[in-house]
């Protein structure tokens, strides 16, 4: 049984934010964009069952839901909650292990995360969402965002550009920033 301690806005009006009350991940995020990537996850599988969900991102202790435009959050909130209390956390699949991007990933790379996981990642996270390094080519970083910052206008301009001038500013002033 999971319950639902406070529900936060996110900057993305189509996207809200439940916190629960207790962790359901140590370390991992993880991102479903509809219901085909979620079959193998019965937590987001259900909550792809409710009526107007397009999007599930889920880590630490919340769940971020990206509803369908037109969808009213009023038919979302009560079968999610409802759907929380009933389902057995251990059911939720195993994390992996992590493994240390440090053997195989340049010093620039391990610099770039240590910026974001200090910097950028827990502020992501507080409006409901998250960001996952995809690659490094050159001075080309290429970062795919999760969660509420996902479709969010906000995280796709603003965000990006903010993001990029850290990079520049404390690792390396050749580094781009390009959302994948």
């Amino acid at each position: 049984m999971l319950l639902v301690s406070d529900v936060d806005l996110t900057p993305n009006p189509h996207a809200l934010k439940f916190i629960l009350n207790e962790k359901i991940l140590n370390f991992e995020t993880r991102q479903f964009h509809n219901k085909q990537e979620a079959e193998n996850d019965p937590l987001a599988k259900g909550i792809f069952e409710i009526e107007g969900v397009v999007s599930v991102f889920y880590m630490d202790k919340f769940i971020t839901i990206e509803k369908e435009k037109q969808a009213n959050w009023g038919q979302i909130q009560k079968p999610l909650i409802n759907f929380l209390k009933v389902f057995d956390k251990a059911l939720i699949p195993k994390e992996k292990e992590i493994q240390s991007t440090d053997e195989n990933a340049g010093e620039l790379l391990k610099q770039i995360n240590n910026i974001l996981d200090e910097r950028v990642r827990p502020s992501l996270a507080s409006d409901g969402g998250g960001l996952q390094v995809i690659g490094l080519e050159g001075f080309k970083v290429k970062i795919h965002y999760q969660g509420a910052c996902g479709s969010c206008p906000t995280a796709i301009s603003g965000t990006l550009t903010a993001i990029e001038g850290l990079l520049k500013r404390d690792v390396h002033p050749a580094l781009e920033v390009e959302a994948a």
